[in-house]
């Protein structure tokens, strides 16, 4: 067996929650991207730890986050065993706060996913995210906080841009545990800062490179508004946004078929979105 461990925040996405007011999202937010982050290497998380700093204690908005952790952490099957609780005056803005967490996780080493195998040919089979996840905020909120209230409704969103913009990032585990136990995964990525060419782009073996297929599937209507609102180079969109797809398989051709058919038994709505070359 092997150990795996990942380390991530939220970022910039808790300015969202000190202005809406709203902190049960984050927590949840934290623990599934760092779930995704070992779960695409094969690992299965072992238990999760938390670091929360802030200038004075508000133990309402304290209990409100550390919730969101554990009821994460009871979707993905993990213990959450303790973690730093950290006040200090004068550092953060009065109401606000910042987080962190560690997760550590294990795969026997012969059942590792790394990408080592892929070759020509292999297809991109991509799952919806459920909005921006954790990252791309600092862009966002710089275009559309300005201009827009956050509790504007949008039909398109169907609610308000807060609440779009604090929709909580999702864990592919149980998908994820579906493909990996058939050994059908030849590499995985989680879509994360960097986007969907940067985070895929590191599991190829040197000489490879991917043709995406940018219009398999319909880009969410948040992407439109910052793009329009903001006026962002399409280049920036997509090195910045998941832009709707919050993981991607890299499959043997061959096996397609049987990968699409075990996501949509799921409830997962999977898409062909490219091919390495």
């Amino acid at each position: 067996p092997v150990l795996v461990s990942s380390v991530d925040g939220v970022g910039t996405k808790l300015k969202i929650a000190f202005a809406m007011k709203r902190y049960n999202t984050v927590g949840q937010d934290l623990v599934n991207h760092c779930v995704n982050d070992i779960a695409v290497c094969g690992a299965v998380p072992l238990y999760f730890m938390d670091y929360f700093a802030t200038g004075k204690l508000a133990p309402t908005v304290t209990e409100q986050v550390i919730n969101g952790f554990a009821k994460a952490c009871k979707e993905n099957g993990c213990s959450i065993i303790g973690g730093e609780t950290a006040e200090m005056p004068g550092f953060y803005p009065a109401g606000e706060f910042d987080i962190a967490g560690t997760i550590v996780g294990v795969v026997d080493k012969k059942k590792i996913v790394n990408g080592k195998n892929i070759t020509k040919g292999d297809v991109l089979i991509g799952l919806p995210s459920a909005g921006l996840h954790t990252n791309g905020y600092s862009l966002a909120r710089h275009v559309l906080i300005p201009k827009i209230s956050l509790k504007k409704k949008f039909a398109e969103l169907n609610g308000t841009l807060g609440d779009t913009l604090l929709a909580v990032h999702r864990s592919y585990l149980k998908p994820i545990q579906a493909v990996t136990s058939k050994n059908l995964a030849k590499g995985m990525s989680h879509i994360t800062g960097g986007g969907i060419i940067g985070n895929t782009m590191r599991i190829l073996p040197k000489g490879l490179k991917l043709k995406i297929d940018w219009f398999a599937w319909q880009r969410p209507f948040i992407y439109d508004l910052i793009q329009s609102v903001g006026q962002v180079p399409e280049y920036d969109m997509t090195r910045t946004f998941n832009l709707g797809v919050g993981l991607i398989f890299i499959i043997d051709k061959k096996n397609v078929d049987a990968v699409m058919r075990l996501l949509k038994s799921k409830k997962e709505k999977p898409f062909v979105m490219g091919e390495v070359i």
